[in-house]
């Protein structure tokens, strides 16, 4: 029988002890915020100069708003994200978080009148655009500032996160804010709602403005527990009675803010979890080597109707049993109260899967010869530089007498300006004008170095 020393027990406690305070420190040290940290008045004063829209802010963001219009119109996200760079809209909104964080009504009111104005001066603008744009395609782009996720709730908040705790820093000069302007996305769902607006198709605006209220309220809420977390002091009032009223009111404001956005949160949580079941179940369950699910809609249970799942099959149909078989399988995925819904194609109308892909691999074949065809056409009629430095090397190897030697390619056209051909023109200058230069030999070897037959050489005296 082993028996356990008691002190050695003992001696461990205070080892055991003192290396939990130590790890403790390290990291209460590496996770600090109070490093670099600037003042508590001097961060306010920052935010609260970033809330007024007036002047330059005012035109920068209509500006901005104009360069996101048209990215959306050329579907460019190049362009889009260059707009999200240049808009200053996020300021009312972190003047907001702040506001309610540190108890200011004043910064509170001047930050959603701000917010509104911007608002309405970026849904005019897109609104006017989108009205004169000749192009009115719904790209795909567009497409995706309509269909909020839990992912925008959660980069919201994590950019929301960051943003404010960059703001709280002495050095305001790093990447985090451009960064965050980039990942919160703010300025193009009020383009697409100006969209929405112009083209009328009310579900591009509610679905945009969605989006834009789902960001602003959990970049508010973000900078709003960064406030608490660093225990910014609130805001103190001589007057309890003007205390208790601005309190109340700030209460209210924050309920009625909050607790929406947390309910519709919770609701896409709810969401994206149904639709990455929906995904598996589709995956594993209709795997069939002759079948194949070429459409899948998913909807989420909503005005009492249960969820569903609606496919739509090519190849072999299947039979009843079958079917049967797989909707017995959706509770094991969590799919208790779905239903499914299978369209395919009739005996009939039996669609050859195999036929179908050898018909994309020749499509797709064809594509790709029309491509080496154009190509081959374009290097034919591109004006480019040939390798003058390696041929006047090569040349001045070969042939005595060769001073300099100047070589450009170029198109032939006709008078009506259709192109030949492809022609290159050759200057050579003698390195002494007394001796002659073989024109002939130097001829017929550029045109085998250049592969081009046309081929003009002139040898200056």
């Amino acid at each position: 029988m082993a028996y356990t020393n008691n002190n050695d027990t003992h001696a461990r406690r205070p080892f055991v002890a003192e290396q939990f305070r130590v790890w403790g420190k390290f990291l209460r040290d590496r996770f600090s915020l109070d490093e670099d940290k600037a003042q508590r008045d001097e961060v306010v004063a920052a935010i609260a100069k970033g809330v007024e829209f007036r002047g330059v802010n005012l035109w920068v963001l209509i500006f901005a708003t104009m360069i996101a219009s048209l990215g959306l119109n050329i579907n460019s996200a190049a362009v889009i994200i260059g707009a999200m760079l240049v808009s200053p809209i996020m300021g009312p909104i972190m003047g907001a978080g702040l506001a309610l964080g540190i108890n200011d009504f004043e910064l509170l009111k001047k930050s959603l009148r701000n917010l509104s104005l911007m608002f309405i001066v970026a849904i005019v603008t897109s609104t006017l655009y989108f009205f004169v744009s000749p192009l009115s395609a719904n790209s795909s782009e567009l497409l995706a500032r309509t269909t909020p996720s839990i992912y925008d709730v959660l980069i919201a908040l994590f950019g929301g996160l960051a943003g404010m705790v960059a703001q709280t820093r002495q050095d305001r000069t790093s990447t985090v804010i451009p960064g965050v302007a980039i990942a919160t996305a703010l300025i193009p769902p009020l383009c697409t709602a100006g969209f929405g607006i112009a083209t009328g198709q009310p579900r591009f605006f509610f679905g945009a403005f969605y989006l834009f209220f789902i960001n602003s309220v959990f970049i508010a809420m973000a900078t709003y527990l960064v406030v608490r977390f660093l225990k910014y002091q609130k805001k103190a009032f001589l007057d309890p009675v003007r205390e208790r009223n601005v309190k109340r009111s700030m209460l209210v404001i924050s309920l009625v803010t909050f607790v929406p956005s947390v309910v519709i949160g919770v609701q896409m949580v709810r969401v994206s979890v149904f639709e990455a079941m929906a995904d598996k179940y589709v995956e594993r369950v209709f795997a069939f080597p002759h079948t194949r699910v070429i459409e899948a809609n998913m909807e989420y249970a909503r005005r009492g109707e249960p969820s569903r799942i609606e496919l739509l099959l090519v190849g072999e149909p299947l039979g009843d049993e079958v079917i049967d078989n797989a909707r017995a399988q959706l509770p094991g995925y969590g799919l208790d109260k779905t239903e499914l819904i299978v369209r395919q194609a009739s005996s009939a109308d039996r669609v050859d899967v195999a036929s179908l892909q050898q018909s994309y691999s020749e499509l797709l074949d064809e594509k790709n010869r029309r491509i080496e065809r154009m190509n081959a056409l374009l290097d034919r009629y591109k004006v480019t530089n040939v390798e003058v430095e390696d041929i006047s090397r090569e040349a001045g190897a070969m042939m005595r007498n060769i001073g300099t030697i100047s070589l450009t390619k170029g198109i032939t056209f006709d008078v009506d300006g259709t192109p030949r051909d492809t022609s290159v023109v050759c200057v050579v200058r003698p390195a002494d004008p007394a001796d002659t230069i073989d024109r002939q030999t130097l001829s017929r070897w550029l045109r085998i170095r250049t592969k081009v037959d046309n081929l003009k050489l002139f040898v200056e005296p």
